[in-house]
């Protein structure tokens, strides 16, 4: 099924629940990339939604339960550097490669506990996990 309608924009229930909570650029972005990756990869449905989200990360950032733009494009994480093929983790929308400073800042709007003793490392994986807490939660779960 098409992400995008006839105006061009995302619809709205054919996109994943956090996207329906952020911008509609991001909506966009995704759908459009979500359509023409269908097209391109003889409608396979899990890489299409794998491509999109991929696109969507260079461009945006999961901030709780939705996607906001990023400071600066680019890959989230080193997952998303190295590519499909890559072993490394991929960080759930979280901007790993943003500065500390900038993750404990997402850490403080979100209210992840102990932030201020955290490396680097534990501020990514602190605010994954409140990601999907609040996703989880605003999914009713």
């Amino acid at each position: 099924m098409p992400k995008t309608g006839k105006n061009s924009h995302a619809r709205k229930d054919e996109i994943p629940s956090t996207l329906q909570r952020s911008d509609q650029k991001a909506q966009d972005a995704f759908a459009k990339t979500y359509d023409a990756a269908m097209d391109s990869y003889d409608n396979d449905q899990s890489r299409a939604a794998r491509t999109a989200f991929a696109s969507l990360k260079h461009s945006y950032e999961k901030v709780g339960d939705h996607w906001e733009p990023k400071e600066e494009r680019g890959p989230s994480d080193q997952h998303a550097e190295e590519g499909l093929g890559s072993r490394e983790p991929t960080a759930g929308g979280v901007n790993a490669n943003a500065s500390k400073e900038h993750l404990y800042q997402r850490a403080r709007e979100l209210g992840v506990a102990g932030r201020s003793k955290m490396n680097k490392e534990e501020l990514v994986e602190a605010l994954r996990k409140a990601n999907d807490a609040a996703t989880r939660k605003a999914r009713g779960g």
